[in-house]
């Protein structure tokens, strides 16, 4: 399991240079066929501005983890799917504004104690159609998370090295209204990480690497 410190240096380094992109997207996209420049810029579809958090912590070894949520079923996107904590982009807000103040929101990570590294790569996400900027941060401690019990039904610990290692990415069959189709997703903390939560998930752990 990576050390906190030691990967924050890591991604320090790596986020000011170029970036693996919708390359990394694509390899956990539903529909990799389709996961082009095209389909995932932000610069040439027009979507709604939002902002996620990859929050990245120490346990009790300074072995570094991240927070992940269950959204609740009675949300009008992506109910009950796995996700980074976030949201829409308020007036006057910057991506980075937006992620803490959604993990503040929805897992009770007070804003101060997050500590920004760099943003990934923004993805256009075509079924919500949500531009969101990924921002990578870091807290001193584990927070004391709180679950915002209308939009988040659990909050997730995850153990960075298991986003990074290989084995924990698997598929799926599941079923859309023009047939069944085999999905990528990250198996993570028992439960099937996929979509565009797994797409971000995956430039990140090509960065991390």
């Amino acid at each position: 399991m990576p050390d906190l410190d030691a990967l924050v240096a890591v991604l320090e380094a790596r986020l000011q240079q170029p970036l693996p992109g919708h390359d990394a997207h694509a390899e956990m996209a539903p529909f990799p066929a389709r996961a082009t420049v095209e389909t995932l810029s932000t610069e040439l579809n027009d979507g709604r501005p939002a902002a996620t958090l990859v929050l990245l912590y120490p346990d009790e070894d300074n072995r570094a983890h991240l927070v992940l949520t269950v959204r609740t079923d009675v949300l009008p996107t992506h109910a009950g799917q796995v996700s980074l904590p976030g949201g829409s982009l308020e007036d006057g807000e910057t991506p980075e504004d937006a992620a803490r103040r959604e993990a503040f929101e929805e897992v009770g990570v007070p804003e101060t104690d997050v500590h920004v590294i760099g943003r990934l790569t923004p993805i256009y996400i075509p079924p919500s159609r949500y531009s969101v900027w990924p921002i990578v941060a870091t807290t001193a401690q584990r927070p004391p998370f709180v679950a915002q019990e209308t939009e988040v039904a659990a909050v997730l610990e995850v153990d960075v090295e298991d986003v990074l290692d290989p084995a924990r990415r698997k598929s799926s069959m599941r079923s859309a209204p023009l047939g069944d189709f085999d999905v990528p997703f990250f198996d993570l903390a028992g439960l099937e990480v996929w979509g565009a939560t797994a797409m971000m998930l995956a430039e990140f752990a090509a960065v991390a690497r």
